[in-house]
């Protein structure tokens, strides 16, 4: 019996076929094929994913706790959007836009969320965004997100496969596409993948986008904006969405309509009534859709819960107390909602609670259609221990950035502001208590969250001296520099802290750009070089996204620190800067020359800088540790630098002499 030929048997018929170690492996070359194909698609989608607002999808974690429609409420409002979403194409004369309007505390994003979860279980919404002022990541307020939200939604929509693979191609071939104009975006990351696909039932209908007021111009370092400025800015970013998306929703490729909702704002308003007015159903939040009925509903659902809760008896509370409730809001949801969570949250018997709610139903609505809610929203204010702390503490959080209504702390971590805000261990508990049902906030053990406002009505209320009268803060300012100062002086938070969270909360500390433009008196007990090596260190470190704001943020103190001198530097702009100079150039990083002050008949006694040319070395290794610096390097670059100095003051005398 022969042997059989195995070279001819066993891999009879195989093909890309290789043999390592005595193992077969066939089809290698087609699995290599689909394991590149899957790894470029993976990497292509975090190209993608990097400019996203994640938070703005409907169903992210941070929209965990928003606002939806309580079970039974809001039918005919909702019934009314849906039938249009799947029927409006069958009308008369079909609409490509919903505009959603009212007024503030309408419960207009509680209907857009409830939508969303209706539309995404019956697969006709193919994507939403919802802007936020106040929400925890900032990048659900800029336009730059906007366009590449909505494309990541398309790429992850299993009835649009086709149409992702062509998105995820136009940012591989144009990366740059995410710096382009909304237009632009929407041409290339949605129209043209959208083109030439074939249409079917399965085809998502609809995309929603909520809280367009509320999509704020960005502000590029070391600008700032007056109030009408800033005003004009948001307009023009919210009016260059809104014709991006008329172009698109007039573009015959594109299967969708939108529904967008918003307060009526004069340029959506404008927009929606003039520029797309033929093709935009319009609905206003009044009583035609009548929200008393639906606000009724909703209490009596929470003063169920609170019954079982405190085992009250079932008539409690009287009918006439629910409807006397519901007639006070004047169809805001907000004051509804606000005094429930109040009624819940609060600690005390709960008739007592509500007894101090109704004895505030006496205000003239007719001159201030918010009497009642602005009465709500004082007294909760007044159970804090320090009523006026805490308005300055939200007002620093959520109002102060250049009249955009976001705070300079807005977007830091709820356990940063803490410890950047508390003149004492455990002050934030003590300020904040009682104010739960105005703020979302996080436990003591949670060191990343955010502090959260469940409705913006408050930084409208906070921002009017009319209606929130003795909590109004005109410099919150104020309070904001004298911490900043007091960090500085004593190097780190009033609250103790382990070597490790100090360093972080001190990266952080160390990238905030609104910086003090006065010191006191004794202003040596302000450690300056500790302050310019730690930007150094900072900029320096791995976890530093963006080493180009410390450098920013060190030009900006060397500018603003100079801002008040007129004519002759004061004794605290010379010990600033000539202690940041001394340690920048000790640093190696390239220091100005003095420039001369001129005027109309002599050379002002000031020697000015030009701050833009303070940068660091070219060439630093990112694992530099300046204590290990080369000592002589350093004197070189010190001493060279002194002579420069020498030089020009010795151009200055010769000249006055």
């Amino acid at each position: 019996m022969s042997k059989p030929n195995i070279g001819s048997s066993l891999f009879h018929g195989a093909q890309n076929t290789a043999v390592y170690g005595g193992i077969q492996n066939t089809n290698v070359e087609r699995d290599m094929h689909v394991h590149n194909h899957n790894g470029r698609s993976r990497n292509r989608v975090k190209d993608l994913e990097e400019h996203i607002a994640a938070g703005a999808m409907h169903n992210s974690a941070e929209r965990y706790d928003a606002p939806k429609c309580h079970p039974r409420t809001r039918f005919a409002v909702q019934d009314e959007l849906v039938h249009w979403i799947e029927h409006g194409e069958e009308e008369e004369n079909p609409k490509k836009f919903v505009w959603v309007t009212g007024p503030a505390g309408g419960g207009k994003t509680a209907i857009m969320g409830s939508i969303a979860d209706i539309c995404e279980e019956k697969g006709i919404v193919a994507c939403c965004f919802f802007f936020s002022s106040f929400a925890q990541s900032i990048d659900r307020r800029y336009k730059r997100c906007f366009v590449p939200t909505l494309a990541y939604q398309l790429v992850q929509h299993q009835a649009l496969r086709p149409v992702g693979e062509d998105i995820l191609s136009c940012v591989e071939r144009d990366p740059a596409v995410f710096k382009k104009r909304v237009e632009v975006q929407f041409e290339q990351l949605l129209l043209q993948p959208l083109r030439g696909i074939q249409r079917d039932a399965q085809m998502p209908k609809v995309i929603l986008i909520d809280g367009l007021d509320e999509c704020q111009a960005e502000e590029r370092h070391g600008t700032s904006r007056t109030r009408d400025e800033a005003i004009r800015a948001n307009e023009a970013d919210q009016t260059e969405i809104l014709e991006a998306i008329l172009k698109a929703a007039n573009d015959p490729s594109s299967p969708f309509r939108f529904i967008i909702a918003s307060r009526p704002e004069p340029a959506i308003q404008f927009f929606f009534t003039d520029t797309a007015h033929n093709i935009t159903k319009k609905i206003f939040l009044d009583n035609k859709y009548n929200p008393d009925a639906d606000m009724l509903l909703f209490v009596e659902a929470k003063f169920d819960a609170i019954r079982r809760r405190y085992h009250l008896h079932a008539s409690w509370p009287p009918q006439d107390v629910k409807h006397t409730l519901v007639g006070n809001a004047s169809g805001q949801f907000v004051y509804v909602a606000t005094a429930m969570r109040f009624l819940e949250g609060s600690s005390g018997p709960p008739q007592e609670l509500l007894n101090r709610i109704m004895a505030l139903g006496h205000r003239d609505v007719a001159t201030n259609p918010f009497a009642l809610l602005d009465a709500l929203y004082t007294h909760i204010f007044n159970s804090s221990p320090k009523p006026l702390l805490a308005a300055r503490w939200l007002v620093l959080i959520f109002r102060t950035g250049q009249w955009n209504g976001t705070g300079v702390l807005n977007g830091l971590s709820a356990r940063f502001i803490q410890l950047f805000l508390e003149s004492s261990q455990a002050e934030a508990s003590y300020v904040f208590r009682g104010l739960n049902s105005l703020v979302s906030i996080p436990p003591a053990d949670d060191h990343t969250s955010h502090y959260s406002l469940f409705h913006k009505s408050l930084t409208d209320f906070l921002g009017d001296k009319s209606r929130c009268g003795s909590l109004y803060v005109a410099n919150s300012l104020e309070l904001y520099f004298t911490r900043y100062l007091q960090i500085w002086k004593d190097k780190g938070p009033a609250t103790p802290l382990s070597e490790r969270e100090k360093k972080h909360f001190l990266h952080r500390f160390f990238e905030i750009p609104n910086l003090p433009r006065h010191f006191e008196e004794n202003v040596e007990l302000y450690d300056v070089a500790w302050w310019v090596r730690s930007q150094d260190e900072f900029r320096m470190h791995p976890s530093c996204m963006d080493p180009d704001r410390h450098t920013l943020v060190v030009r900006k103190l060397f500018s603003v620190i100079h801002s008040s001198c007129d004519g002759k530097c004061d004794p605290v702009c010379k010990y600033v800067r000539t202690e940041m100079l001394k340690e920048l150039q000790r640093l190696s990083w390239k220091t100005p020359r003095q420039k001369t002050k001129w005027d109309r008949f002599q050379i002002s006694k000031a020697l000015d800088y030009d701050e833009d040319e303070i940068r660091p070395p070219e060439n630093h290794d990112y694992d530099y540790d300046y204590d290990s610096a080369d000592p002589s390097l350093t004197r070189q670059t010190h001493v060279a630098t002194i002579g420069t100095r020498r030089s020009t003051f010795s151009r200055f005398r010769r000249f006055r002499s």
